[in-house]
């Protein structure tokens, strides 16, 4: 009677045991079973580059999954085409009119933690890269996050007097639908910050690929993309005194004769290129206040700098 009873029990607890949801994408998620995977995150929320998945969940939502809800093109600017990534779930913030899915993104050792915006009928709004690992700049990085919520970017480190210095750049999202900063604080040098070029090492054997510069702190790297007509670049500035930043990274589609756009689904920003000898001008279309500053934009010119002759070996 014992064994009966014990083997009852199981069948029951089996039985009422929740389905695991399966989160690769190979079947068709419901909007449920998709966001409830993210759990209410505790604001104030703050964490470091140094433990960035200190909140992450050990689930693994496939790509396929992931882009039942949000557009592939959200990840196209953080990642490239690079698809070799893992995704966790780190937690979701919920508003009266919008809500915010926090997801750690992984390649290796590589760790990004992102954001994604959603209505309350979880249709994608906007997106933003907050933290990452990888940024090899001396610095010490870290994200806290407010109920507003408004999402505080930081960096620190001690100068050469032992004198501690820190930026500080904090977002929010607007009724407009993009990302802006209501919070720019610094007692750093401008002159003295080092601007890293993440596009440095990628080849540039295309018409337009090559490094349109005006100074140290402002300029446009073009590089190779998948072929003659689409290409990779990285543009940064920074104008009065430092107070007024910018920096994009993205993909570039060649329109016509020396004309090109950057217009990635996803981002309101829309930038236009125009090629014209050594030249290259660039006109804000779109809204870019997630990428720059509330009162600057990207519109500028910049001057290839000249590759240098590779010597030739006498014989």
């Amino acid at each position: 009677m014992k064994n009966w009873l014990a083997v009852w029990l199981m069948v029951l607890l089996f039985a009422c045991k929740e389905k695991q949801i399966d989160l690769t994408g190979n079947i068709p998620l419901k909007d449920k079973e998709f966001f409830g995977v993210f759990k209410p995150l505790p604001l104030p929320y703050s964490v470091m580059d140094s433990n960035i998945d200190k909140s992450a969940d050990t689930l693994t939502i496939g790509l396929k999954a992931f882009t039942q809800f949000f557009p592939d093109s959200a990840f196209r600017t953080i990642t490239g085409n690079n698809r070799k990534f893992q995704l966790h779930p780190v937690g979701k913030i919920e508003k009266e009119k919008e809500q915010y899915i926090l997801v750690l993104l992984q390649q290796q050792k590589m760790k990004k933690l992102l954001v994604f915006v959603t209505d309350n009928e979880h249709r994608f709004l906007a997106a933003k890269e907050l933290l990452s690992n990888d940024q090899q700049d001396g610095y010490i990085h870290s994200l806290s996050i407010n109920k507003e919520p408004t999402f505080l970017l930081s960096k620190e480190k001690f100068g050469k007097d032992n004198n501690l210095l820190f930026s500080r750049a904090g977002w929010v999202y607007n009724d407009a639908g993009i990302f802006m900063v209501v919070i720019n604080d610094s007692n750093e040098d401008p002159v003295k910050s080092q601007v890293i070029n993440p596009l440095d090492t990628l080849p540039k054997k295309n018409k337009y690929s090559g490094d349109y510069i005006k100074d140290k702190k402002n300029y446009l790297s073009v590089r190779d993309g998948k072929d003659a007509n689409n290409y990779r670049f990285f543009v940064h500035f920074e104008r009065k005194e430092g107070t007024c930043t910018g920096e994009l990274k993205g993909d570039l589609k060649i329109t016509g004769t020396g004309t090109g756009i950057y217009n990635e689904n996803g981002d309101p920003c829309i930038i236009d290129f125009k090629f014209e000898g050594n030249q290259v001008s660039l006109k804000e279309q779109g809204s870019c206040g997630n990428h720059r500053g509330i009162k600057c934009f990207f519109n500028d010119s910049f001057t290839k700098k000249k590759e240098p002759r590779l010597k030739s070996v006498k014989k």
